[in-house]
């Protein structure tokens, strides 16, 4: 029988997102909770071809029944604009050496597929909605490295020097040893090292999930 797999509920008034606790990036969102559930199985598959060959050992699940709600909490205004905003519970645990390697590993196989899907897409027109609204793909690569650069300052980083990427894996390695930020964000909050990979990964894999999906054949 397979182990269920824990999935923290973010209610929004208008949209839920649905995460999985111990792998981040596996994150959808629905009109409902059921929705969510529904959208977060059927990308399991994806999730696992973006883990690629990585010793990660994720088998997605099969079956709505082994999604195990464990947390819900109240999302916001970005909730409900489209991007997940609450940390669960679980986030605030420590990280070990062990699971710091795993987490770091997840990020990097987020960039990859980015990587992978923009180069399959390079020199396309990526197809827009019916209102013509969608970046194209230089816009969208631009906007995860952006994001990310603004994710590292809510780790309590300071701005990176050279390559952006090794700077959020060195940053977060940091904070997952417990040490202090270097900074403190604007918004005085700064986030836990699980949920700023919970929160990047998700976005990586969201907009390299889109990309794959306006540069292929029309469903």
């Amino acid at each position: 029988m397979p182990v269920p797999d824990d999935v923290f509920i973010e209610r929004g008034k208008k949209r839920v997102f649905a995460s999985a606790i111990e792998w981040p990036g596996w994150c959808r969102s629905g009109r409902s909770e059921e929705a969510a559930l529904e959208a977060l199985l059927a990308y399991g598959p994806r999730y696992a071809e973006a883990l690629g060959r990585r010793t990660l050992r994720f088998v997605a699940s099969a079956d709505v029944g082994d999604l195990r709600i464990v947390e819900r909490r109240t999302g916001n205004a970005t909730t409900d604009f489209g991007a997940p905003a609450i940390a669960p519970q679980a986030d605030d645990r420590p990280v070990d050496a062990k699971e710091a390697k795993r987490l770091a590993a997840i990020m990097e196989a987020g960039w990859a597929a980015l990587d992978r899907a923009a180069a399959a897409a390079d020199g396309r027109v990526l197809r827009t909605g019916p209102r013509g609204g969608g970046r194209q793909l230089a816009k969208i690569v631009a906007h995860v490295a952006d994001a990310e650069s603004a994710y590292r300052s809510k780790l309590g980083a300071s701005q990176a020097q050279g390559d952006a990427r090794a700077a959020t894996l060195a940053a977060f390695a940091s904070r997952a040893r417990g040490e202090p930020p270097e900074r403190t964000p604007r918004s005085g909050a700064v986030w836990s090292p699980r949920y700023f990979i919970r929160r990047a990964a998700w976005h990586v894999l969201d907009h390299a999930w889109e990309i794959e999906d306006r540069s292929g054949p029309a469903s």
